[in-house]
């Protein structure tokens, strides 16, 4: 699953800044303070490989030491929009709990005086975990378990630098799984962000279980955000628990395809931002599921580019 990003929206209009489908930290050269054996070497963590079972030798591996630390030098500054982290799957995933991403351009202290882009507030087995950076700047990027004596380890660490990227929804075709009123699907690919239902830009199903809403892009693209305008003038609380999914098939109206986001916190009005971590589809699904609802969406951005 991947976060939200609690990006600025105001320079998301129009066109817009997002992640490029180019990690990177494939180019750059990784260092850490220790590393317990040669199958542990820094560099594994930027070898373009996902694998997370660390005797394949693609995880990095740090002696048992206070505050270890991982650095990539991505050999020029970047505006960094995001960085992927894989976790180890065959054991000892419950270690990256608590570690802190840093962004910058100061070498002090290992880059751990860089400004922070995140902590890992939860790690699951050989998960990859997308965490929105919101175009910080920086040479490097710093990996630390501050405070505490740990092993660290990474199984692959992938960084995407902002690029302006167009809104390919409006090029789309929606629908959804019923109408009520006048909220009919195209009003969430129309270009405006107004969330008051009475101006005629909001969609709107009807009272039913499991209500969706698709939009068909034509062809298919690698989606790095998904932006969702909640409706403003009342109701906002419905979209709790709505999911995004992303892929090229409509079986079960496209909930069977890879889940980008689940929307746990919806505000009056707001326009929340999620990245999608370059899924692959044609069709971008949001559906509230498990339960009876009405399903409103004022506007849906989807940013990527189209698959070669």
């Amino acid at each position: 699953n991947s976060h939200s990003c609690s990006m600025v929206l105001q320079s998301l209009r129009g066109a817009t800044h997002c992640y490029s489908s180019q990690n990177v930290a494939l180019k750059g050269t990784a260092t850490q303070p220790s590393s317990w054996s040669l199958f542990g070497v820094p560099e594994h963590a930027i070898d373009g490989n996902k694998n997370s079972d660390f005797g394949y030798l693609s995880c990095t591996h740090t002696e048992h030491e206070m505050n270890p630390w991982w650095r990539v030098d991505l050999q020029q500054p970047y505006r960094i929009s995001a960085v992927v982290i894989t976790n180890r799957g065959d054991c000892c995933w419950e270690r990256l709990k608590g570690a802190e991403i840093y962004i910058g351009n100061s070498f002090e202290k290992n880059g751990l005086l860089n400004p922070r882009c995140a902590s890992i507030s939860k790690a699951e087995r050989g998960s990859t975990e997308t965490i929105c950076c919101n175009g910080m700047v920086g040479c490097y990027v710093t990996i630390a378990i501050p405070n505490h004596k740990e092993y660290l380890t990474l199984c692959e660490v992938e960084v995407y630098n902002l690029v302006t990227r167009t809104n390919v929804a409006l090029n789309g075709t929606a629908v959804q799984s019923s109408l009520c009123d006048q909220g009919v699907p195209e009003h969430a690919i129309d270009g405006n962000r107004n969330s008051v239902y009475g101006s005629l830009s909001c969609t709107h199903t009807k009272y039913e279980m499991n209500p969706w809403w698709i939009v068909d892009l034509q062809q298919p693209h690698r989606i790095s955000v998904v932006l969702i305008t909640n409706r403003g003038d009342c109701c906002w609380e419905r979209l709790k628990g709505v999911e995004i999914h992303i892929g090229n098939s409509m079986e079960k109206n496209g909930t069977l395809n890879h889940r980008c986001a689940s929307v746990s916190e919806v505000e009056r009005g707001s326009t929340e931002a999620f990245c999608c971590g370059e899924l692959e589809g044609s069709y971008v699904t949001i559906t509230i599921p498990g339960r009876e609802e009405y399903l409103t969406l004022c506007e849906v951005e989807v940013y990527g580019v189209a698959s070669i």
